[in-house]
């Protein structure tokens, strides 16, 4: 359910008068994370390497409040449930978005995951849950990236995570991953703690 609020009734009523009408709202931090366990755990249980880190990002991001606030429009709302947008390569050459329903169970993501993304690649065409909060996500896999950072201008508010290819090293594998959001959404300080909440799932998927 998508509900609109007065801003000024919640925690981020300054950020909305500073950050919302600015032509530059957006934050990007870059983490570097390890994931040598999540590598682990796809290849020895045959799940995607890229469904089971988008799952890890939703697991994270549900358990804070921000992540459910979103500016959209010079207003703000309310959601309350999630959804992990994922680009699709398209069976012509193309790509689509695909919006994936978080769920706290993960074979319930992952049978919505496979049947979801198998559906955009076919279809060729894009997958959207209007009533649900939206994480972006965009692996870019063909080469290693220190940082990717998304458009800029406010017009995209949803936060957004971009990541390429892992680096395997002799103890651990590690994956850069640039987080965006809007700044009236969240202060750095909840992007931070996402960030650990995300690398504490990874560790304990």
């Amino acid at each position: 359910m998508k509900q609109e609020i007065n801003p000024q009734e919640t925690n981020r009523a300054m950020a909305f008068e500073l950050w919302m009408k600015s032509p530059m709202p957006m934050v990007t931090l870059t983490k570097t994370f390890d994931v040598t366990r999540l590598c682990r755990v796809s290849r020895r249980r045959g799940k995607k390497f890229n469904m089971l880190l988008c799952w890890c990002i939703g697991k994270a991001a549900s358990g804070i409040d921000e992540f459910y606030l979103l500016p959209e429009h010079g207003k703000l709302y309310k959601y309350d449930r999630m959804a992990i947008s994922v680009i699709v390569n398209d069976k012509e050459g193309g790509i689509n978005s695909c919006d994936i329903p978080y769920a706290d169970d993960l074979e319930r993501f992952e049978e919505d995951y496979m049947a979801l993304t198998q559906a955009a690649s076919m279809s060729c065409q894009s997958s959207t849950i209007d009533e649900a909060v939206i994480v972006g996500t965009s692996a870019v896999t063909g080469t290693e990236l220190d940082s990717i950072v998304n458009q800029y201008s406010g017009i995209y508010t949803s936060p957004f995570l971009a990541w390429s290819r892992y680096r395997k090293g002799w103890l651990k594998t590690t994956l850069p991953i640039s987080f965006q959001f809007h700044h009236t959404q969240m202060d750095g300080s909840h992007a931070a703690r996402f960030l650990e909440e995300l690398q504490r799932t990874i560790n304990t998927i």
